[in-house]
């Protein structure tokens, strides 16, 4: 029989699938529609898997620190320069809340969720440490915001110069037009949400599923390295293509061995059919 945090994750998703399907009747160009699509599912299955490994109140703290705090900090970078610099997004990213798309804080809670545990992995060999004394709290989670921050040097001159999602006021920065400020702002707000996240841990301490699978640990792994192959093959200028390789590749793969460790020290239940 199915257990309740599996229910709940699957429900999660049918519903989110069911405003996914409203949201895209509204006209939309094909693009944004998958863009719109590919984000709520990465949620999704982000937020399931984090369901399982951290347990449902868990999961659904680390959403509730992640989402407005990637809000605020795009908001206040859209209207203020703040974190990341001045820029304004445009149309392609879908509906907006304030200045900012509703697909982008989305994306900070999956990724936030996939340096968290793909940091864990490399330094601890498990997909999560669990309650950790603060100077560990400190130094996990600055690994995490350096996993997240990788993604973020392929994935930024593409979405400025090719899929035009946003437009920089500055556009003569030394990475490829882009400012070193915004790498910089990512690292902190990447820091802050898992730091957050982490200091919660303290009080209410993790709980994983008792039917934790494999896959629930492989998710995170999964749409890390897919955002990688994406930025191999479709980045932008070409030099940023091996720049993932080596930025994204060395922390997977690690986090991989990490991975393989963890798993044959760890009887899981045994794949559902």
């Amino acid at each position: 029989m199915t257990s309740t945090p599996h229910r709940l994750s699957w429900f999660t998703l049918a519903l989110l699938g069911s405003f996914l399907t409203v949201l895209l009747l509204r006209g939309w160009t094909g693009q944004t529609q998958l863009l719109v699509l590919s984000s709520f599912l990465m949620f999704g299955v982000c937020f399931a898997s984090a369901s399982h490994l951290l347990g449902l109140k868990a999961a659904l703290r680390f959403a509730l620190i992640a989402l407005p705090i990637g809000w605020f900090a795009e908001q206040m970078g859209s209207s203020h320069g703040w974190f990341f610099g001045k820029y304004t997004y445009t149309d392609v990213l879908g509906p907006r809340i304030g200045d900012v798309p509703i697909v982008i804080p989305l994306m900070w809670f999956a990724l936030a969720y996939c340096g968290y545990v793909i940091a864990n992995l490399i330094a601890w060999q498990t997909p999560s440490d669990g309650v950790t004394p603060v100077g560990q709290t400190l130094t996990m989670s600055f690994l995490s915001a350096l996993v997240i921050t990788a993604y973020d040097l392929g994935v930024d001159p593409y979405m400025v110069y090719k899929l035009k999602a946003w437009e920089m006021e500055k556009k003569d920065g030394w990475w490829f037009g882009e400012t070193l400020q915004g790498f910089v702002g990512w690292m902190f707000i990447a820091f802050v949400i898992v730091f957050l996240f982490r200091l919660s841990l303290r009080k209410w301490a993790p709980r994983a599923s008792s039917s934790l699978l494999l896959r629930d640990v492989q998710v995170p792994l999964w749409i890390y390295g897919g955002l990688m192959v994406f930025q191999i093959t479709q980045g932008f200028p070409v030099e940023t293509r091996t720049i993932a390789t080596f930025v994204m590749g060395i922390p997977l793969f690690c986090a991989m061995l990490g991975l393989q460790r963890w798993h044959g020290a760890l009887p899981l239940r045994a794949e559902a059919a």
